[in-house]
C-alpha cells in the first residue's frame, strides 16, 4: 500500500516510486527539491546536444597541449590549498552522492531480481524524484571534474595517459549513457561516487600535508582496480540478457563502450599499480644488495 501511495509521474507522463517516499525514515533527510525533481528537461536538451561532449574533450585535449607548452616558460604555481579545498569539495559531492544513490540500489537489489537491475528502464525505477537528481547531477559533474588537469598543468606536474584517457572517456560514455538512458547505470553512479568520496578525500589530506599514515595509495589504486574488475562483470552479464533476456532494455553499442571502457581502465589500473608498487620495490631492493 505505502508503494502506492508513493507512486509519482513525470513531465513525460512516466510513473515511478519515489524512494524517500518508500522509507519515510529516511525521507525525512531528503529535501523538496530533491524528491520533486524531474529530469525531463535537462535530458531533453541533452539528447538534442548529442556532440557536446566531443566539443567539450577536443576543447580540453587543446588546454592540455595548449596549457603545457605556456607554462615551459613559468615558473610553477603553487596552489596546494586551492587544490586541496577544490579536492575536498568534490570529496563531499561524491560522499553525499553516494549516500543518496546507494540505498536506492540496494533497495532495487532486494526487490528485483538481478536482471531486472539490468534491464529494466532507469525512468520507471531511479531515474527521476530524489536519486534521478544524483545520477543528473553525477553526469554533468564529469565536466568540472576536467578541472583536475588545470591544477597538475599550473603545477607543472606531467599529465599521463591515464589521467586524460580516463577524464575524455568518462565524459562522453557517461554522457552517451544518460541519453541513452543504460538500465545499469545506477550500478556505475553509486560505484564511482563511493570511490571518488575516498580518492578525493585522499588528495585533499595529500593537499594539506594532514594523510594519516594508515592511509596509502596503493588503497586508493586496490578500489579503483576493484571498481574496473566489477564494471567488466556488469557488461559481460549485460550481452548474457541482451541476447537471452526478450524485452530488455540494454543497448548493444552502449554495452560494448561499457565493456571497452571498463576493461581498458582495468588493463591501465593494473599496469600503474604494478608499476609503481611492485617494480618500484623490486628495483629498491636490488640497488639495496649491489651498494
Amino acid at each position: 500500500m505505502a508503494e502506492v501511495e508513493c507512486i509519482e509521474s513525470n513531465i513525460s507522463g512516466i510513473s515511478y516510486a519515489e524512494f524517500s517516499c518508500l522509507y519515510p525514515t529516511l525521507g525525512k533527510t531528503y529535501f523538496s527539491w530533491e524528491t520533486d525533481f524531474d529530469p525531463t528537461p535537462t535530458l531533453r536538451w541533452m539528447k538534442e546536444r548529442p556532440f557536446l561532449p566531443l566539443i567539450i574533450v577536443i576543447c580540453y585535449g587543446i588546454f592540455c597541449v595548449g596549457g603545457q607548452s605556456m607554462m615551459k616558460s613559468r615558473e610553477a604555481f603553487n596552489w596546494r590549498k586551492i587544490l586541496g579545498y577544490w579536492n575536498l569539495g568534490l570529496c563531499i559531492f561524491s560522499l553525499v552522492g553516494a549516500f543518496r544513490t546507494a540505498p536506492h540500489l540496494y533497495h532495487n537489489l532486494t526487490t528485483m531480481s538481478f536482471r531486472d537491475n539490468l534491464c529494466l528502464d532507469p525512468e520507471e525505477s531511479w531515474g527521476s524524484g530524489s536519486t534521478g537528481f544524483w545520477v543528473q547531477r553525477f553526469i554533468l559533474s564529469k565536466i568540472p571534474e576536467l578541472l583536475d588537469t588545470f591544477f597538475i598543468v599550473v603545477h607543472k606536474k606531467p599529465i599521463i595517459f591515464l589521467h586524460w584517457y580516463h577524464h575524455v572517456t568518462v565524459l562522453c560514455f557517461c554522457w552517451h549513457s544518460y541519453t541513452h538512458e543504460a538500465p545499469f547505470g545506477l550500478f556505475f553512479v553509486v560505484m564511482n561516487y563511493a570511490v571518488h568520496g575516498i580518492m578525493y578525500g585522499y588528495y585533499f589530506l595529500m593537499a594539506m600535508k594532514l594523510k594519516p599514515k594508515w592511509l596509502n595509495a596503493m588503497f586508493i589504486t586496490t578500489i579503483q582496480i576493484s571498481q574496473m574488475v566489477i564494471g567488466v562483470l556488469l557488461t559481460l552479464f549485460g550481452f548474457y540478457y541482451y541476447k537471452t533476456s526478450e524485452g530488455c532494455n540494454i543497448q548493444r553499442e552502449n554495452n560494448i563502450a561499457a565493456f571497452i571502457m571498463y576493461g581498458s581502465y582495468l588493463f591501465l589500473f593494473a599496469q600503474f599499480f604494478v608499476r609503481r608498487y611492485f617494480k618500484t620495490r623490486v628495483k629498491s631492493k636490488w640497488l639495496k644488495k649491489i651498494e
